[in-house]
């Protein structure tokens, strides 16, 4: 709710503290998050999903400080795209943009997929592309009345998958007691020298990396924040430290119930089947109803986000405004969410699981490493800095070029395809030089 100041301008209130930061933090993360990619890492890392998923944390907490940094200096901002083009330059900064507008287009197609697998779980007889038809449908309804998940439900769907989480724990560890695993297993989800290989683990990381997304979203709430300065830094940093830990602890049970990561039933949901091990029937449709419902909010929530996204853009001109820049009788983005869920029923009958979720990582890994240079550039400006103050924002950028080669040739080829559309649109339209637009503080 904004307030008057002491000159009668308009403001937020700064009324959200830090826990309040971190547990939005986890809201939007989701503390299942890396359930839906546990089969796909388990492949491309050999069965090392625990050390996957570690170092990408790593990766993110150095990137978590750059965020935190570029949120005190543009506190109003709370966007890759505005750090990059005021800190470094506006092409730079309009590349980023560009490749978040990718991610944001990702979303909806990675959530169709999934839901189509976990529901062909629930009733393997019909086919694949109905369930996509539907789910894509499902999404695009929904968002065309206008109807948006509430913060209420939000809390109410964490807290549930919070206990579902918590029974999953329990009957991990009532398995693993009447299996009575050797020394030897216990540290094999770490390390086992028959399969490791850092090419490979560096290979499952650059998927891993999945988990953390949306950590950056903290900064968005930079004008609401009590303390800023300190607050948004370390609830960004805390918010990864919370995901990669809870993360690692299911994957790590996962391994341990299945060691086998060359044969699941469906690689996709490889994680129900984990479940089901565990807890008989009972918890494998516990678990795949938990995750089909959850994403199934979260593929409503990326194709209106997607959706508004497309309305700035076409809003200010940078696409087409006659297209996307309308709004329906109720308000809506019409032609963009229509836009959307076209895109996802098109994409999800071709793509991958594995490949959309490669592809969004490269575009989110090209935001990471904008904001740690942006973070470093405007550490060098500031006055008294000091000289180990640019390790971080160092770290973050070599550490997240690292995953992001990593990722597979045919998701850099086509994420390079998409940058490059981005940059021959952005000469032929004149955006590759606008400064992006910020809120005075």
């Amino acid at each position: 709710m904004p307030v008057a100041d002491a000159s009668g301008k308009r403001q937020l209130r700064r009324v959200l503290t830090l826990s309040d930061l971190i547990l939005y933090g986890i809201i939007v993360i989701q503390p299942t998050a890396p359930m839906p990619i546990f089969g796909v890492v388990s492949q491309q890392a050999r069965g090392h999903v625990v050390t996957a998923v570690l170092f990408a944390m790593i990766a993110m907490l150095f990137t978590a400080v750059s965020y935190g940094r570029m949120a005190r200096a543009y506190p109003s901002a709370g966007s890759a795209y505005t750090y990059v083009g005021s800190a470094i330059h506006p092409s730079l900064g309009y590349l980023t943009g560009w490749s978040i507008t990718m991610d944001y287009l990702l979303n909806p197609i990675i959530c169709t997929i999934w839901c189509s697998k976990a529901a062909g779980n629930f009733i393997p007889s019909v086919p694949y592309p109905v369930f996509v038809c539907g789910f894509a449908l499902l999404f695009t309804m929904i968002n065309l009345r206008g109807v948006e998940t509430s913060a209420r439900f939000n809390r109410w769907m964490v807290a549930g998958m919070s206990v579902v989480v918590l029974i999953f724990f329990g009957y991990a560890l009532r398995y693993l007691w009447g299996q009575h695993p050797g020394a030897t297993a216990y540290l094999q989800p770490f390390y086992d020298p028959k399969t490791f290989s850092w090419t490979l683990v560096s290979r499952g990381t650059a998927i891993a990396a999945l988990t953390y997304i949306g950590f950056d979203g903290v900064s968005t709430l930079s004008e609401e924040v009590d303390n800023p300065r300190r607050n948004i830094m370390l609830a960004t940093v805390l918010t990864c430290v919370i995901t990669g830990v809870l993360a690692g602890l299911e994957v790590y049970a996962g391994q341990l119930i299945w060691p086998d990561y060359r044969h699941f039933p469906d690689v996709d949901t490889a994680f129900v089947y984990v479940a089901g091990r565990a807890g008989g029937p009972f918890l494998f449709a516990l678990v795949n109803l938990t995750l089909l419902v959850a994403t199934v909010g979260s593929g409503a929530a990326s194709q209106l986000g997607a959706a508004r996204l497309l309305y700035g853009m076409g809003r200010d001109d940078v696409i087409p405004k006659r297209f996307f820049g309308a709004l329906s009788v109720l308000g809506v983005p019409r032609n963009n969410v229509l836009f959307s869920g076209a895109m996802a029923l098109g994409a999800s009958l071709f793509l991958s699981y594995e490949l959309s979720v490669e592809l969004l990582n490269f575009g989110a890994f090209i935001a990471f490493m904008g904001v740690n240079l942006a973070a470093l550039v405007h550490g060098r400006k500031e006055p008294g800095a000091r000289w180990w103050s640019a390790l971080p924002p160092i770290a973050g950028f070599v550490i997240c070029f690292y995953i992001w080669l990593n990722l597979s040739p045919i998701a850099k080829i086509a994420g390079g395809l998409w940058l490059g559309a981005g940059l021959v649109y952005g000469a032929a339209r004149g955006r590759l030089n606008r400064r992006p637009t910020q809120v005075s503080d």
